[in-house]
């Protein structure tokens, strides 16, 4: 049983304030005839027994169906870390220990199945990458029907493929990057950021979002440059201008929409793999 004295995980009171629609007990009027309510507490029941206890949940803001909207909910087991890496800076060591998690993604309006992602959670900076496609396929469990062995055999597959995450970062910590190689790898995942919109950035930006956050993310390996990229551009740690209007420079925002978090982080993470083989 899950220790829910310790802050580390939520109880369900709380998720009921951050994201009520994972309470629903039925499905919006718009679902066909063919769809099975699966209550979202449900799994977070089933994954308790399994060991696995909620740390985060979202949802999508919504003015209509209200209560059947997309929602997200992060699990992490404290039993299981899949790497430690320690970081002498000035004569003083920094671990740096990193969790699985799961994400689980559900809405009761019958237009998405229960979807389970795999992710990764660094205790220093509290920070969550999600796993790439080529690591990890994402496992459905559609509104038909479910079960707990089907939950199970879902969990013991995604366990299975931690020992190639694992594989791939210590890949990356092998590998050093030169001053130009960082510069032309942080700007790859800029522009995975800004792809898709007007926005544009100056170079020096560059320089910026390959600056550390803390002690820790210090070093030139891939590993620690990947990391202290990825924060700073999902925090926003950038400017980035128009590139039809030529205006001036803004300060890039966070990303707080959970869907857009997800895609970017995937697609960042993907990026970091192409440098690892």
């Amino acid at each position: 049983m899950l220790d829910y004295q310790n802050d580390e995980f939520k109880s369900l009171e709380e998720l009921q304030e951050i994201a009520p629609s994972i309470f629903t007990k039925t499905g919006s009027d718009k679902t066909s005839s063919k769809y099975t309510h699966i209550p979202t507490d449900r799994v977070i029941k089933d994954l308790e027994l399994l060991g696995w206890g909620v740390v985060d949940a979202k949802e999508v803001s919504a003015r209509k169906d209200k209560g059947f909207q997309k929602h997200l909910v992060v699990f992490r087991n404290p039993d299981v870390s899949i790497n430690k890496k320690s970081t002498n800076v000035d004569g003083k060591v920094f671990e740096d220990i990193v969790f699985p998690q799961i994400l689980v993604t559900n809405s009761h309006d019958g237009k998405n199945s229960f979807k389970f992602q795999a992710g990764l959670y660094r205790m220093v900076c509290e920070n969550g990458l999600v796993i790439a496609d080529q690591q990890f396929e994402d496992y459905t469990i559609r509104h038909m029907g479910y079960d707990f062995e089907a939950l199970q055999g879902v969990i013991k597959d995604m366990i299975s493929n931690l020992d190639l995450t694992v594989e791939s970062m210590n890949k990356m910590r092998k590998i050093e990057l030169d001053e130009n190689q960082q510069f032309e790898f942080a700007k790859k995942l800029l522009d995975i950021r800004v792809e898709g919109t007007d926005n544009m950035y100056k170079e020096d930006q560059i320089g910026d979002i390959l600056v550390p956050q803390r002690k820790e993310d210090f070093g030139d390996d891939l590993w620690s440059v990947f990391n202290r990229v990825q924060e700073n551009i999902v925090e926003g740690n950038f400017k980035y201008y128009n590139a039809k209007t030529l205006g001036s420079e803004r300060q890039a925002r966070p990303i707080k929409n959970f869907k857009q978090d997800m895609d970017v982080n995937k697609k960042l993470f993907s990026a970091a793999l192409e440098y690892a083989v």
